[in-house]
C-alpha cells in the first residue's frame, strides 16, 4: 500500500505516523508539504496527523483545511482513496468538508474541568482493514482514550 502523510506547519506527529505505517506496509511513506498541488501518482491511502496546525489559531483545523493540498486530498477521497485523519487530522478533514458535521466548542469544559487519559482494552473479532488485510484478525491491543472529568470549582 502506497501511502502519503500530509505535513502541516505545527504538525508535530507526522514522524510517528510515518513510522506507524512503515512498520504496518514495509514501505516509506511520501511526505506531502502543505504547499504540493497534487498527490504522489499511484496512492492509496492519504494521513492527515495530529498536532496543532497553524497554532490552532482561528478555529482546529480550518487554516491547514485551506492549504493548496487539500484540492487534491478532496479529489482523491471524491474518487474513492481512503483518507485518515488522527486528532488534529480528523478537525482538518471536518473543516475541509470531507467529513459531515461541525466543530464545536465544547461549553461544559472550563477551568473547573480535568482530562484524564487512561488504557482500554481492545480486540479485533474480524478484519477488513484495508491498511492491513487478514493481519488484525484476533488482534488485542491497548489503547488510549481520554475522559473529561468534571471536578468541583474552588
Amino acid at each position: 500500500m502506497k501511502s502519503a502523510v500530509l505535513v502541516f506547519p505545527g504538525i508535530n506527529r507526522e514522524r510517528d505516523m510515518a513510522r506507524a505505517l512503515r512498520l504496518i506496509s514495509g514501505h516509506d511513506p511520501a511526505m506531502v508539504w502543505h504547499a504540493e498541488t497534487s498527490l504522489p501518482k499511484g496512492t492509496d491511502l492519504v494521513v492527515v496527523p495530529g498536532g496543532f496546525s497553524y497554532g490552532d489559531y482561528l478555529r482546529c483545523g480550518a487554516i491547514a483545511a485551506r492549504a493548496p493540498i487539500m484540492d487534491a486530498v478532496r479529489d482523491f477521497a471524491a474518487g474513492g482513496g481512503l483518507v485518515l485523519g488522527v486528532c488534529n487530522g480528523f478537525q482538518i478533514l471536518c473543516e475541509a468538508g470531507l467529513l459531515p458535521g461541525v466543530l464545536m466548542r465544547n461549553a461544559r469544559l472550563n477551568s473547573s474541568a480535568m482530562m484524564c487519559i487512561c488504557g482500554s482494552n481492545v480486540r479485533i473479532p474480524r478484519s477488513r482493514a484495508a491498511i492491513m488485510p487478514g493481519r488484525l484478525f484476533g488482534c488485542r491491543s491497548r489503547m488510549a482514550k481520554a475522559i473529561t472529568k468534571r471536578t468541583k470549582r474552588r
